[in-house]
């Protein structure tokens, strides 16, 4: 078996975000969270619920093992007990997230997807960020537009908790004193000034930083044999 890939490193860091969240609802957005909140079920998170996104709790595979009708997912969103991994057109240091317009709101200069749901993910649940290229547009010092609150703004906000952002350079938390970004781990091959280069903002720096945590030859053949047998992870993620 040849070794990780840095979709792979990306797919476990992912996975990591839900360690330890006991029976939540992992929401994941985007390819490589999928497959990360996959990997967990399938390994450390046996406990964790996957959803079809409309009304069926679902094991890895896709087959239904449970009902959970909208209105009762909303609940679940209201107290705390979902997990969600979202993408971001900017993130700033504190954790803002914009993932609707670029540039002046009231006459923007490009339209995005816009605010959705993430004023009350971020809020009502822990929400954690995947980026798959890492760039100093979308790390910015500030971001055009809040959607996803940060801890600037979250004014004790009960269940508000930002556990990881994960970009294809590393994975970066909020373990500060001001809850301002910090560089947790480095994927292989990654250097800190490659990070420190690549983002808008000072970022707080470790004076050791380690490496992103290698998969495990079971996870690796689990991604590579049951949840993502065709491969496409590597199109999603910029080395």
């Amino acid at each position: 078996m040849t070794g990780p890939t840095r979709a792979e490193y990306c797919v476990i860091a992912c996975a990591e975000a839900w360690r330890n969240d006991g029976e939540v609802l992992a929401s994941p957005m985007g390819l490589i969270p999928s497959i990360g909140a996959r990997l967990a079920r399938l390994t450390f998170a046996p406990e964790l619920l996957l959803t079809d996104g409309e009304a069926m709790l679902v094991r890895p595979d896709g087959t239904p093992e449970g009902w959970l009708p909208y209105r009762e997912h909303l609940t679940w969103v209201t107290a705390g007990r979902r997990h969600v991994m979202m993408g971001a057109s900017q993130i700033d240091r504190f954790g803002n997230q914009n993932i609707a317009c670029i540039g002046d709101w009231e006459q923007p200069k490009r339209q995005l997807l816009g605010v959705r749901g993430a004023p009350s993910n971020t809020l009502n649940n822990p929400t954690s960020y995947w980026i798959p290229r890492h760039s100093r547009r979308v790390f910015v010092e500030r971001v055009d537009m809040v959607c996803g609150v940060g801890y600037d703004r979250a004014a004790g906000a009960r269940h508000h908790r930002i556990p990881r952002v994960v970009s294809n350079l590393g994975v970066f938390d909020f373990a500060t004193p001001d809850r301002s970004m910090r560089l947790a781990s480095l994927h292989p091959g990654v250097t800190v000034e490659q990070v420190q280069e690549a983002t808008g903002f000072e970022l707080t720096v470790p004076d050791e930083v380690p490496v992103t945590r290698e998969p495990t030859g079971e996870e690796l053949r689990l991604i590579r044999e049951v949840v993502d047998p065709a491969g496409v992870r590597a199109g999603e993620v910029a080395a």
